[in-house]
């Protein structure tokens, strides 16, 4: 299977993508940059499936104190480590399900105040519904199509509650000036949209929007961002 960086399985990596996902292994930019000078022979910004190899192999050498050089590449080394919130990164591109989400529950339920406030049809709610929501934050367009791009999951253009609480994390991450990642990082991935790794029936730990009740009708709708920014208009 293909490894997680490569998104649109076109068997190429992007720089951006591969910059991500090399920054795991913990080397500094300065080595990551030679990394990948060695490994884009063609300085095309992007790595086939070979190149991608050499690069991962390089990130090896380098974890080992041997020099970044296209002669280490014959030398034996251990594989490459990536820390991704602290577990192995998986290559196969499935979300672990062991690795704790990143939105925490006093988040979540912030989160969920407002999602209802939106007035949720079945348990979703259009991009009409959302893009308000994403302007407010007054972020730039291109940063909040790229939120909105890895929060719907299923990419059915509507985010379910699991997928608005991705949104509105990556939000408050750019507020914060954090970066908004190319791709979703496993961590960011919500439980219920995680494929369940060899467990045979097993049950997804949160059940889906459709059988939620709208229970939290009661609330009063929530000012959207409102910790952050005041709703002048």
């Amino acid at each position: 299977s293909s490894p997680q960086v490569d998104s649109a399985n076109a068997g190429r990596v992007l720089a951006s993508d591969a910059a991500v996902f090399l920054k795991k292994s913990g080397l500094t930019d300065l080595v990551l940059g030679k990394i990948w000078d060695l490994a884009d022979t063609d300085g095309k910004g992007i790595l086939n499936k070979q190149e991608f190899f050499v690069a991962l192999r390089l990130v090896a050498c380098a974890q080992n104190g041997l020099d970044v050089s296209l002669s280490s590449l014959n030398l034996p080394v251990p594989p490459p480590r990536f820390t991704d919130t602290n577990s192995p990164l998986l290559l196969s591109g499935t979300a672990s399900s062991d690795v704790p989400w990143a939105v925490k529950l006093e988040d979540k339920a912030k989160y969920d105040a407002i999602f209802d406030s939106l007035n949720p049809v079945n348990g979703l709610l259009s991009g009409d519904k959302v893009k308000p929501v994403l302007l407010n934050s007054k972020l730039p367009v291109d940063i909040l199509g790229r939120v909105w791009e890895l929060s719907d999951i299923d990419r059915d253009g509507m985010l379910d509650r699991d997928e608005f609480a991705v949104a509105m994390f990556l939000v408050y991450c750019a507020l914060e000036k954090e970066p908004v990642p190319m791709s979703l990082p496993a961590a960011l991935v919500p439980p219920s949209k995680r494929k369940p790794i060899g467990v045979p029936g097993a049950m997804p730990l949160i059940p889906s929007s459709t059988s939620t009740k709208e229970s939290h009708q009661s609330l009063p709708p929530v000012g959207i961002l409102a910790a952050k920014t005041p709703l002048s208009q």
